[in-house]
């Protein structure tokens, strides 16, 4: 009997301590995962102000909108370079996985780091095309249905690893239309494209953290701390771009164009 209870003694502490282990774990992905974003917002604003300018002397070029660029902007917005910009931050995330295996988990995350800084360069469009007050309106509604569904995903008893391929393959559905809609050109298909794009990544944000979480859980006892802390930042990086996402198929509905 003696021994009986010992054993539960130690399973409890030992629950206990996954379940410590498992808050910090969190923690540091929803750490890793803002300090990115405000990486991006920062970076996003930054060149934007830059890149904009209401002196006609200074303006080397313009948008399509009519807003005066300074030669930063006309390099970033309206020259070759800006397929660089665009493509860049797309083929970092393909070597993500490469850089995980290779590199120290303080490696990965400065990558992270940088990897959210260039996504801030190609998002700072937004702040010519969208007045700043959508911006923050669209953010904030955002931050608050993602906080929502991520508790929902990490609270839940419910498996739903099974939507994993079904939202996979609504992401590339989404990829293909958009590549389609950009020789049709059509605001129905776009606004068709919004709505989905938001179900989606609402759906993924649930969806990756339940996979974390179960991820700790199924590795916390191998005592790896060094795959434990890249895990938290490949977390980050998921929800990250459900956020990002999210964030910018909202703005489609919410923006107030300048």
């Amino acid at each position: 009997m003696a021994q009986f209870q010992q054993a539960r003694a130690g399973l409890g502490a030992r629950a206990a301590q996954i379940d410590e282990g498992l808050r910090t774990h969190m923690n540091k992905v929803y750490g890793t995962m803002s300090v990115g974003m405000l990486i991006t917002a920062l970076a996003a604003w930054a060149i934007a102000g830059l890149a904009v300018t209401t002196d006609p002397a200074n303006a080397v070029g313009q948008m399509a909108n009519g807003t005066m660029l300074t030669s930063l902007g006309a390099a970033i917005y309206t020259s070759p370079l800006k397929w660089v910009v665009m493509l860049a931050p797309l083929g970092m995330i393909f070597a993500f996985g490469a850089v995980m295996r290779k590199t120290s988990a303080a490696g990965a995350q400065l990558f992270f780091f940088v990897f959210a800084t260039l996504i801030g360069v190609s998002l700072s469009s937004i702040f010519i095309f969208y007045t700043t007050f959508s911006i923050v309106q669209t953010f904030l509604v955002t931050a608050i249905a993602f906080a929502g569904l991520s508790l929902w995903g990490y609270t839940t008893k419910k498996d739903i690893s099974g939507w994993g391929s079904f939202l996979i393959m609504g992401v590339i559905g989404l990829l293909v239309a958009s590549i389609v809609n950009i020789f049709l050109g059509s605001g129905v298909v776009a606004l068709a494209i919004s709505a989905l794009g938001v179900l989606i990544f609402a759906g993924l944000t649930a969806y990756d953290t339940q996979n974390i979480k179960t991820e700790y859980l199924a590795h916390a006892h191998y005592g790896d701390q060094e795959w434990l802390d890249k895990s938290a930042i490949h977390g980050a990086l998921s929800l990250y771009l459900d956020f990002l996402n999210m964030f910018q198929f909202l703005l489609m509905f919410m923006g107030d164009s300048e």
